[in-house]
């Protein structure tokens, strides 16, 4: 019988080693794909785990609407802090109860109050940006009533009041804005254009601006 010499069979441990490597490397790299993003701009970071107010808030959301909200203490309250309190008076912004959301927020002392305010804005920013303006026109009032100076409320607040018919608060919330935000840009030149329109007579039509990019 015929036996190979060592440097006849040194391609094939060679092959066996390449093959071995590859093998390792595809277990390793589906390890790390089950622990790190793997789309978008945050590909090959860890995923950071939400906070107990966040998850809260998540759970509930379904329920944050006019007919069930009121389940929502009863089925789950909301972390004792300040910004399960935000998420808390979110819930109820959503659904339409402003006074609820505002006896929340009034519960908390001094700036606390502000960081619950960021939270409803931050959560109803994309009701706005969708034009919502029924419910999201109430929510950023309450923001601006907290927050003066919160030049995106007071825009978002304006443009809803424009679109609803709500000439002289329409005029006010933009101004404002424009008061405190001086770039030149969309969010400018729409303010601009409505306070042009809002110059007018009082029977000009009222148009939808589309939403600039952030």
């Amino acid at each position: 019988m015929m036996t190979m010499s060592s440097s006849a069979r040194w391609p094939y441990h060679l092959a066996g080693w390449t093959f071995a490597f590859v093998c390792a490397g595809i277990v390793f790299r589906h390890r790390q794909l089950s622990t790190v993003g793997t789309a978008g701009p945050g590909a090959g970071y860890a995923i950071p785990t939400p906070s107990s107010e966040v998850a809260w808030f998540r759970r509930v959301k379904p329920y944050c609407n006019a007919v069930e909200v009121q389940t929502v203490d009863q089925r789950s309250a909301p972390p004792k802090t300040t910004a399960g309190a935000g998420y808390h008076a979110a819930c109820f912004a959503l659904a339409g109860r402003i006074d609820d959301a505002r006896r929340i927020i009034d519960q908390l002392p001094g700036n606390a109050r502000l960081t619950a305010v960021s939270i409803v804005f931050d959560i109803a920013h994309p009701v706005a940006d969708a034009g919502d303006d029924r419910s999201a026109g109430p929510i950023m009032e309450m923001v601006v009533d907290y927050w003066p100076n919160h030049y995106m409320a007071l825009y978002h607040a304006g443009m809803a009041e424009y679109m609803l018919g709500q000439r002289d608060l329409a005029r006010h919330s933009l101004h404002e804005f424009l008061k405190y935000y001086h770039d030149a840009d969309g969010w400018t030149s729409n303010a601009k254009t409505v306070l042009s329109r809002l110059a007018e007579a009082e029977s000009a039509p009222i148009h939808r601006l589309p939403e600039p990019r952030d």
